[in-house]
């Protein structure tokens, strides 16, 4: 269940980023998009040798690299992405997830923080710091992250399917199986489950 939740956050941080770009797809994207990332990550270096301060084919090499589980060069190049725009959340919301996955919550939180204090993010900012909050237990300012994730985006599933697990660790279960329900109306994978194991 966490890879499926894993994979998910790193398909939406994808789509967020290909949604806010406003660049043709490059042999990269396109490479990329066909799940050939070997191949992917070799493009986007043959761009870089020409664009070497380009934080979007860092950004895309460093998902490739990220999706052949080299998190090591993943975090290199979104690092390098990072220092020539301080201020894009696409790139802090993909060091919070990278350090998610090596379970270094500290350090997923303070780049998520950092995603979320930009005017104008996205919930997954305030998703992914509720989540990091959730696993180091501070389990009120994960409630009030979660919810304010669901208070950007009504329709976040996944928002609503990891606070009500929060809430069944709190023994609020009636809480719980509201965010399951809304979950499960939102097709949210895994929340039908839930609420059948806690709810019935």
């Amino acid at each position: 269940m966490k890879s499926i939740l894993s994979s998910l956050v790193s398909f939406a941080l994808v789509l967020l980023f290909f949604a806010c770009s406003e660049q043709k797809v490059s042999k990269g994207d396109a490479l990329f998009n066909e799940k050939k990332f070997e191949e992917a990550s070799a493009a986007y270096t043959e761009e870089l040798k020409y664009l070497p301060n380009d934080v979007r084919i860092l950004y895309h090499r460093g998902r490739a690299q990220e999706e052949m589980k080299n998190f090591e060069g993943a975090k290199a190049d979104f690092e390098q992405a990072l220092q020539l725009d301080p201020n894009n959340f696409q790139v802090l919301l993909s060091l919070a997830n990278l350090h998610h996955k090596k379970k270094n919550f500290t350090n997923a939180l303070l780049y998520a923080n950092r995603a979320a204090e930009i005017p104008g993010a996205p919930a997954m900012a305030s998703f992914m710091k509720a989540r990091a909050l959730h696993q180091m237990g501070k389990t009120d300012e994960a409630l009030k992250a979660y919810g304010n994730a669901i208070f950007l985006d009504k329709e976040f599933g996944q928002a609503y399917y990891n606070r009500g697990l929060l809430k069944i660790g709190l023994k609020n279960v009636k809480g719980a199986c509201e965010d399951f329900q809304l979950s499960v109306a939102l097709d949210y994978p895994g929340a039908d489950e839930a609420f059948k194991k806690y709810c019935k």
